[in-house]
């Protein structure tokens, strides 16, 4: 598994595939306040991605890789895709 799991924190190594996207997921409502580290994260699946627009955790570290550090800044960040409460 690529990802390693505590109260407080979800770290994301390499992919974050789909196959994980449910264990994300879970972990995020049993943890409301956790933060996602994604420094080492390489790729994100679309099923994953999907839970992280969902739920818009805290991102205590986004990944190394610009590109794609970027574009989950733009899709995570975006006030347009925002929850309305």
């Amino acid at each position: 598994m690529a990802i390693e799991l505590s109260d407080s924190t979800l770290i994301a190594r390499e992919l974050l595939s789909v196959e994980e996207a449910e264990t994300v997921l879970e972990w995020l409502i049993q943890h409301p306040r956790g933060q996602l580290d994604l420094t080492d994260c390489t790729h994100v699946h679309a099923a994953s991605l999907q839970v992280l627009l969902a739920a818009r955790p805290k991102i205590s570290a986004w990944p190394r890789h610009a590109a794609l550090a970027d574009w989950l800044q733009a899709a995570l960040l975006s006030e347009e895709h925002a929850p309305h409460v």
